[in-house]
Parts: C-alpha cells; structure tokens; sequence
C-alpha cells in the first residue's frame, strides 16, 4: 500500500512539475493579422502604431511577450491620462487576447499529449495516493493530525498556500501570464462551447476536477457515513454539470452564461447592467433566468433554510462549500475556535452582506435612471471596489489561498454575503439544529477539532445544549467523527430548539480547545 502510494506520489509530481514547465513553451511572434484581428477599429491607429516594435519579433518566452506589450500599452494610456485626453484612454484588456494570438509551439500543435503529461498524470498520481486508503478501518482518528506539516502549517502548507494565492493573483488580475495554461485546455474549451479557453474556463475546468478527484478522497475517509457519501456526491454533481458544463452549453447556443445553482448576493453581479442587459435580450430563455434569479433568494433561500437549514445549500449545492470540503479537507482544523474569532466572524460576514446590499442597490439605482451618482458617490466606483476587494482578494486570494493557514472555510466563514443572509434565516426562522447527548459524550474532542466553522462543538456536546449557529453549514463531519453517535442533525419543531449563545455557555475564553496531539 506505502509502495503505491509513494508511486502515486512521484507520478503527480511529475505531471504537476510539467504543468508549470508549460508555462514557459510555446513561441510568441505578432503580426499586423494579428493586430486587425483583436484590436478594435477604433484603437488601430494609435495602438497598432504603438505596437510596431513587437511586430515581427520571435520570443522565446511569453512572459517576456506580455511584459513589453503591458509596458507598450500602459505608457500609451498613461500619456493620454496626463493629457486629460480621457476620451482616448483605453480600457479593453488587450493583453490576454493578443498573446494568446501570437502563440505558436508544442502546446498547440500536441494539445492533447500535453493535457495528458499534466492534467492526466497528476490526476493519476493522486488517485494512485488516496486510493489504497479504502483498506483501512472505516472511521475517523487525529492521529496526529496537527504535527503533521501538510495539514499543521508546516512548510508544506505554506507552500501550497502561497502557491495558491499567486495562482489567484495572476488568474484574477494578470491572467496574461497564464496563456499557456489556457491553451492547454482549449481542446476542453471547444469541445464544450466551440471556442477557445479564457482564464475563467480554465479557473473553472480546475475548480472541477480539484473537486471530483478529491471529492472521491472524501468518500473513501467518510465511507462509514451514508450522509457524507451523498452530500460528497451532490457537490460533486453540482460543480461538476451545474456550475461547468451547463453554462459552456448554454454558450454554444448561444445564450447567455448562467450558473443555476448561483445566488446572490454570491452571485454579486447578478444584478450588473451588462448582465440584466444580456439576460433581457435573450428572450424567453433569459426572462426565465432573471425570475430564477430574484425566485432563489427571496423565496428559495427562506422555504429552504426553514426545512433545512443552510446545509441545503452550503454543503450540497454551492461551488465555494464543495471546493471547501474536498479540496480543503486536509485543512478543515486549523479553523480557529476562539471567542475571539468568533467575534470577528458575525462583523466581518455581516458588514461584507450590508456592503452587497448597499452596492446593488446602487447599482439598480443607476440602472434605472442612468445616474451614476448616488448621494455624491459614484456607484461604478463602489461596484469595482466590491468586485475588488471582495469578489477577488476576499473570495478568491484569501478564500483559497489561505486554506492551509486558517482552515478551509475561510470564505464561508468570515466573507460570504449568502452565507449570512442564509445564516439569518437559520438562527432566526429554521427547524434545523444539531442535538447533543451530553452523557454519551467522553470528551475526545473530534468534533471540534474537524469542525470548519470554529464551532467548539464539544463544550456544547458536554452540557447536552442543542447547536444552533447562524455559521454553521451542516456539513455533519462533527457527527461522523463522534465515536459515541453524541451528535445528529436533526429537522424538527423550531419552537424545541434551545439557543446558548456561545460566550454565555464558554465564559470569555475558548482558546483552551484544540490542543490535541
């Protein structure tokens, strides 16, 4: 078993190691064809005129490419700001477009070899790793869990860590970089849609397959758990039709982009121009979108949470809780179970869901009236700042990124707007609640050592005091790891739950917790 595992390990470092080797293939040489093919009738004179020392040069490397275009364009524009000529400044990202363009090489001319080199072998290797795990005894034991350096932030958690948070970095703001990455999957991309990869088909085509493969880790660690196999299933099935190959069909037909399972505030820019605009066009199709849309969070989210809970969403339908549980796993306890933590938790999620609220309904304002300016602010302004700050480095650079430094629902935790607006509903008007059999409980702490949401569910388990947080996602891994069956989720009378507010039951320090060997 050891011995297929160490393989299983060699071989995706392998197929890993030439994924990032992809990155510096490939040739990139542009030419006027090139040019008057992506740049906009609007931009040849100036920008074309800017671009001719590029013209005709063979490059080696296309981050050498990217850099000397960038420096080309922004000083353009940069000139055309200092002038106040800002009815010249150029706004198209053209980076991404015209190096993709300018590529020739192996990766074009062998796609499907090296999608197998890369994606093929990695995806082997592991498999090959987790697999041999089904012969030991179902159920789950620390053993040892946090002196382990992959999942204790040991210096392979940093570095996987900081692997991510570049990767997030590049895809969300300099995704020029990663052309080669996108050719790499375009026999993907044309299969399903007719065209060609962009950065956000390449971000979804890994998202996929990091929660398929590890998603099938998952039902082999919780396999003495029926709930977990389905709840596994369900994400998997989620992501996998709903969120990528739904949307890429819809394209091919083409109709507009759109993740079903998606809802806002999530969905942040649900409610964007452009995207109202391109649902409305769309016809009956579209029409049918948008109601979909506005149906999900005004009567879906409180039918569903009622009955449910938010684990109807957060652990088995979101993208965000599917990634979190199988990618993130490994990571789910390093979640700090701090009153502390708790604290900032209930400010941080709740000041991130005024922030969607107050932007989108600038946002409509200004849909309406054609009006940018909202009492003196410019809601353009507001939007790109929300897109910015939240949507890119608080969802994507942190949500991710930091899965081997704080635990693996970070996002989830302390950043998304639907998880509080479902969180609301689930403390307030919900039937769900985890009961605690307090004299079944032998204090072993796996409850709360796995628990993702810096829940401390053992100092509940120990007083028989039913779980009722607005955080938590009922995911059930509390329930699976208990020994003693202490824990289950249940759906019952609203009126019989009992809620403990948490710095009343754990007095002002939780820090004691977790320090299991």
């Amino acid at each position: 078993m050891k011995s297929i595992q160490r393989l299983g390990l060699i071989i995706f470092l392998l197929g890993f190691g030439l994924w990032l080797y992809t990155l510096s293939m490939n040739e990139f040489r542009l030419t006027t064809t090139i040019l008057e093919n992506n740049l906009k009738p609007e931009h040849q004179a100036t920008l074309g005129k800017a671009l001719q020392p590029l013209l005709n040069k063979t490059y080696t490397n296309g981050w050498l490419f990217t850099y000397e275009f960038d420096q080309i364009f922004n000083r353009l524009n940069n000139s055309y700001k200092a002038a106040q000529q800002w009815d010249k400044v150029i706004y198209d990202e053209y980076s991404f477009n015209i190096t993709k363009a300018s590529a020739s090489g192996p990766l074009k001319t062998q796609p499907f070899l090296w999608l197998f080199l890369t994606f093929g072998l990695s995806i082997i290797g592991i498999l090959l790793y987790i697999l041999p795990d089904i012969q030991q005894l179902a159920g789950i034991k620390n053993n040892h869990i946090f002196q382990n350096g992959a999942t204790s932030r040991g210096w392979i958690g940093w570095g996987v860590g900081t692997f991510l948070i570049f990767f997030y970095i590049l895809l969300y703001y300099y995704p020029q970089y990663l052309v080669n990455w996108t050719i790499l999957v375009d026999p993907i991309s044309q299969s399903l849609n007719g065209g060609e990869a962009s950065r956000w088909f390449l971000y979804g085509f890994l998202y996929t397959v990091c929660v398929a493969v590890m998603g099938i880790r998952m039902l082999i660690k919780y396999r003495h758990s029926r709930y977990q196999q389905w709840r596994t299933l369900s994400v998997v099935f989620f992501q996998t039709a709903i969120a990528f190959i739904l949307p890429e069909i819809l394209v091919s037909l083409n109709k507009p982009y759109y993740d079903f399972k998606n809802i806002w505030p999530l969905d942040y820019d649900f409610f964007f121009d452009y995207h109202l605009n391109s649902l409305i066009q769309s016809g009956g199709l579209g029409i049918f979108m948008l109601v979909w849309g506005i149906l999900l969070f005004l009567v879906g989210v409180p039918i569903m949470t009622y009955f449910f809970g938010k684990r109807w969403y957060c652990s088995w339908v979101c993208g965000c809780g599917g990634l979190a549980e199988t990618l993130g796993d490994p990571y789910r306890q390093l979640s700090d179970k701090s009153l502390k933590s708790w604290k900032i938790e209930r400010y941080l999620i709740h000041g991130v869901l005024a922030f969607a609220v107050v932007m989108t309904a600038m946002v409509l304002y200004t849909y309406f009236t054609g009006s940018a300016n909202v009492l003196f602010i410019d809601s353009n302004s507001v939007r790109s700042a929300y897109g910015f700050w939240i949507g890119g480095i608080f969802a994507g650079v942190v949500g991710t990124g930091f899965y081997p430094l704080m635990g693996n629902r970070v996002w989830c935790r302390f950043g998304c707007p639907l998880a509080a607006y479902l969180g609301l509903w689930q403390k307030k008007k919900s039937r769900f609640r985890i009961t605690t059999n307090g004299g079944q409980c032998i204090s072993c702490g796996n409850c709360s050592t796995y628990c993702e949401m810096g829940i401390d569910v053992r100092a509940y388990a120990q007083r028989g005091q039913d779980i009722v947080r607005s955080s938590c996602v009922g995911c059930g891994i509390c329930s699976a790891v208990c020994p003693r069956g202490v824990l289950n989720l249940e759906n019952a009378s609203e009126n019989s739950r009992v809620m403990i507010a948490p710095e009343i039951l754990l007095g002002n320090d939780m820090n004691h917790q977790h320090r299991q060997s």
